[in-house]
């Protein structure tokens, strides 16, 4: 790992753990994990946030600003807004991402849950969601909850990620095994 990337991890680590702890003091666990989903929602969707968050060009005070309405405006916990505003004060903001991803897992592991990343060709029904994650459940022992993605390169299928794991079912997978065969061949 870069040192770079190491000290952007141990930065996003401190400030999840922190933000983590206070929240499970106050129990307000759940509403911490409302404010990240939303605030996950939100870099995903939004090119000009991802900019905010990792542009040197703003000022502190710029992003202090920005990102004080934007919690405003999101609805954020008074603890999470906090967190941002300390964050872009001492310019950290750039480590959302990471945060947004360490404090998911914390979260989930508090729950007993276990976090499974699923990409399909198609969006998922609610029922199909349901179905798979009982069947994941029923492997690992532990209730799982999906983080789901389109990506229509897949053709068809699947491919689940859980821990260490994964499963890849897509059509897309299947087709390059069957070229690296044919290669063999011939």
């Amino acid at each position: 790992m870069s040192e770079s990337a190491s000290i952007s991890s141990g930065i996003a680590a401190r400030y999840a753990t922190a933000v983590f702890e206070l929240a499970k003091d106050e129990k307000a666990l759940n509403v911490l994990e409302g404010d990240v989903d939303a605030l996950d929602a939100a870099l995903s969707g939004s090119a000009d946030l991802r900019d905010l968050i990792s542009s040197p060009v703003y000022t502190r005070d710029d992003q202090g600003k920005a990102i004080a309405a934007i919690a405003k405006k999101m609805g954020l916990s008074p603890l999470f807004a906090n967190t941002l505003a300390l964050m872009a004060s001492k310019r950290r903001l750039f480590v959302l991402p990471q945060m947004v991803a360490l404090l998911r897992d914390l979260i989930s592991a508090e729950k007993g849950e276990v976090m499974a990343e699923v990409t399909s060709a198609v969006k998922l029904s609610a029922a199909q969601a349901k179905e798979l994650a009982a069947t994941l459940k029923a492997r690992v022992g532990k209730d799982v909850k999906l983080k789901t993605a389109v990506d229509e390169s897949l053709i068809g299928g699947l491919v689940v990620k859980l821990g260490s794991t994964m499963i890849d079912t897509s059509v897309k997978a299947k087709l390059a095994a069957l070229q690296n065969a044919m290669k063999e061949v011939g």
